[in-house]
């Protein structure tokens, strides 16, 4: 644990350059008191670490020096082939550089280790698109990266669903981000975070101008905050139903993760007949109108009295469309 550790701190001052011994303990997850012992310890084996002093100082490396132990274990190596998608891969335009890394990573590795690597390759593969879905054309995915590499602002045209539905914007890139087998853009337009979908995109246009990316932005910490704020302001509106125990399960098969989640969890005790009360998030009465409608007979809306009464026509309808059959001639 602690030669690894070593390891660890080395190749932090290494790739990072100078470091306080506070950074480097939150780095590793140790204390100060085991920093300093940890940079003693490289000391002593002949590792060049020196102490710069002062409020600007922190623990580097002799200039020029570089270690060669940057061995892979076993596990580390089976991870690394995991981390490899071939198709995100090739929608950014990097499927050939891909393919020459693993290659050069596979001729690098001792023999056991690459094994261990194409094992775990046989035994694993990543799907990212949900099912039923074909992959969404991308075309200007490359630029839209590129840009976002090279900080440099572009002009884009974007298909929403808000009136104009044709807009033009400047933006800011600052990263790209793969869910559920589609692309996203998230971006500064003026002086506003913001996201787009990268398929609607339908024309972009790089600029010279380059622009100062906020020393601050982390893009897991924006899209993991943005994801929660939109699922929870999609679902603006609420439905009462009562249901049977057979369609409160069967809505995770047929309904947004939220919506089926939200059901079950406000769901009441079976009543005589055995169905349940509960409550559902819906984006708006049209909505919750669609989604219920999956489960035929087996739910009754209760409120809004909107979406019972259009629920109800509905079923009218249906009704008359499909009268009920006679007895067998």
């Amino acid at each position: 644990m602690r030669a690894s550790r070593l390891v660890s701190l080395l190749l932090l001052l290494q790739n990072r350059g100078r470091l306080t011994a506070r950074e480097l303990a939150d780095a590793l997850e140790v204390s100060v008191r085991t920093v300093y012992r940890d940079v003693e310890s490289l000391g002593a084996a002949g590792v060049p670490v020196y102490a710069d002093r002062g409020p600007a100082g922190g623990y580097r490396l002799l200039d020029g020096y570089r270690t060669r132990l940057t061995g892979m274990t076993a596990g580390e190596a089976e991870a690394l082939v995991l981390a490899g998608m071939p198709g995100p891969a090739a929608e950014l335009g990097l499927g050939s550089v891909l393919a020459a890394a693993e290659l050069k990573l596979r001729a690098a590795l001792p023999t056991e280790l690459a094994d261990r690597g194409d094992r775990v390759r046989q035994r694993f593969h990543l799907d990212a698109p949900g099912w039923f879905r074909d992959p969404e054309p991308v075309p200007h995915l490359t630029a839209l990266a590129d840009a976002v590499w090279e900080d440099r602002l572009v002009r884009v045209r974007y298909l929403r669903w808000q009136r104009p539905r044709e807009v033009t914007r400047v933006l800011a890139p600052l990263g790209v981000v793969l869910k559920a087998g589609r692309w996203y853009l998230a971006a500064r337009a003026g002086d506003q975070l913001r996201t787009y979908r990268v398929g609607a995109v339908q024309q972009v246009t790089v600029l010279d101008e380059r622009f100062d990316r906020p020393a601050d932005f982390d893009l897991a910490a924006f899209w993991a905050d943005w994801t929660d704020r939109y699922e929870r302001g999609v679902y603006r509106d609420e439905a009462r139903i009562r249901v049977t125990a057979a369609a409160l399960e069967f809505m995770a098969y047929v309904f947004p993760p939220a919506m089926s989640r939200a059901a079950r969890e406000a769901a009441g005790e079976p009543d005589a007949q055995g169905w349940r009360h509960t409550t559902l998030p819906i984006e708006s009465v049209r909505h919750g109108h669609t989604e219920l409608l999956k489960l035929g007979a087996q739910v009754e809306v209760l409120a809004p009295a909107e979406l019972r009464e259009m629920v109800a026509a509905t079923a009218h309808a249906m009704a008359e469309r499909y009268p009920r059959p006679g007895p067998p001639a």
